[in-house]
């Protein structure tokens, strides 16, 4: 390596690096009400994960789009992305006996993986959208399903039937 090659690895574009550094840290903090809320609910993936999935598409997109002048050849790298998120989400899906577990979780690091891309074209409203949309789902759907539907709660790692909960306490109301 000659000198001159040491001194073009060397010049860095500080501001477009300061650019870069907060649009990553933007995809990380939408991710992360996302990470927190599925830490609560397992140890699973959770905050860790979701931040550091939308870190790294932001990042990959970032790339993309200094070293490939083609929209469809960034195109690929999108689709390389999706396809790689896709990987990490089969990963969050268990089947246990009769029941499907962590689709909403798989669906939520996808989701994660939008987020980052959408910072990464400076698409902050949708980046914002998706990750004020995903939240609520996670946070406040599964509540609104199982009360509506009566479908399984977990407890303090017990699962139960919310009308078996409710007869089991109207019997248990009556003989007293």
């Amino acid at each position: 390596m000659c000198s001159s090659d040491l001194a073009d690895l060397l010049n860095v574009d500080w501001m477009l690096t300061l650019n870069h550094l907060l649009l990553m840290a933007i995809a990380y903090l939408l991710a992360f009400p996302i990470g927190f809320d599925r830490e609560e609910q397992g140890p699973r993936i959770g905050l860790r994960t979701f931040p550091l999935v939308a870190v790294v598409s932001c990042g990959f997109m970032l790339v993309g789009r200094a070293v490939i002048d083609s929209p469809g050849e960034q195109g690929r790298v999108l689709q390389g992305i999706v396809t790689g998120i896709g990987f990490i989400g089969g990963g969050a899906i268990l089947k246990d006996d009769s029941r499907v577990i962590g689709t909403a979780t798989a669906a939520s690091i996808w989701n994660c993986g939008a987020i980052g891309v959408a910072v990464a074209y400076h698409h902050l409203e949708i980046a914002i959208a998706l990750s004020a949309l995903n939240f609520f789902t996670l946070r406040y759907m599964g509540r609104l399903v199982r009360s509506v539907t009566g479908e399984s709660v977990v407890e303090d790692g017990q699962t139960t039937k919310r009308s078996e909960e409710r007869r089991v306490g109207k019997e248990c109301r009556s003989r007293w």
